[in-house]
């Protein structure tokens, strides 16, 4: 699934969850600049998917169309489909190099504490490894019962290796936390970014229509 079909995806599930959502509402959920959000509904509308309606002089409010649900549904599906593949290629990709850290006695650390930092804390224990950390951008809370830490901590603790734990495409995560001064040979993704996937998100970051906003 490509970028664009994905936030088309993610856009049609917002507007059919609060049909009263703002586009200021969409780019912070999407987090997306307001004038890309923007763009995005009006070709959605422009493709018959989305219809806007006036409920008060200075409000509106966004709803699906036939259309629109039916292809809800169609890129629900699809979206399904390429999460159960990704998940396989990441846990395979994962249990190479865990098994590689294992028979070289590295500790490794996780940043992030999502669905894919919870898929590279079971790919640890599958190889025998406890991770010897978590962190992510801010720290606080816990992860499975692990204090997380802000990733500005990293270098008061010893590790080999950091796994970033993220099924998004890794090149802006890596570019941040390579910034905040994480040594790039310890950075490991869950996946491999693509060259065509980093364009396109590249093309996305740069590109801040001027349109009217509601």
């Amino acid at each position: 699934m490509d970028v664009e079909a994905h936030r088309d995806r993610q856009l049609l599930e917002l507007v059919h969850q609060d049909s009263r959502i703002t586009q200021r509402g969409l780019a912070s959920q999407l987090g997306i600049a307001l004038g890309l959000a923007n763009t995005y509904l009006k070709r959605l509308m422009h493709k018959g998917y989305i219809k806007c309606v006036n409920v008060q002089p200075n409000r509106v409010s966004y709803l699906l169309t036939p259309r629109g649900i039916a292809e809800k549904a169609r890129l629900t599906y699809e979206f399904m489909d390429y999460s159960l593949h990704l998940y396989r290629d990441v846990r395979q990709h994962l249990r190479e190099a865990l098994q590689e850290c294992a028979e070289a006695g590295e500790r490794v650390a996780i940043y992030g504490r999502g669905e894919a930092a919870e898929l590279a804390y079971l790919c640890l224990k599958e190889s025998g490894l406890e991770p010897v950390g978590v962190f992510d951008a801010d720290g606080g809370d816990d992860f499975l019962g692990m204090p997380v830490l802000a990733i500005e901590e990293h270098a008061g603790l010893e590790y080999d290796r950091l796994i970033v734990a993220t099924l998004e495409p890794p090149g802006p995560l890596l570019t941040r936390l390579a910034a905040q001064g994480v040594p790039r040979h310890k950075l490991y993704p869950l996946r491999r970014e693509r060259p065509a996937s980093r364009a396109r998100a590249s093309a996305d970051a740069g590109r801040v229509p001027q349109s009217k906003v509601q």
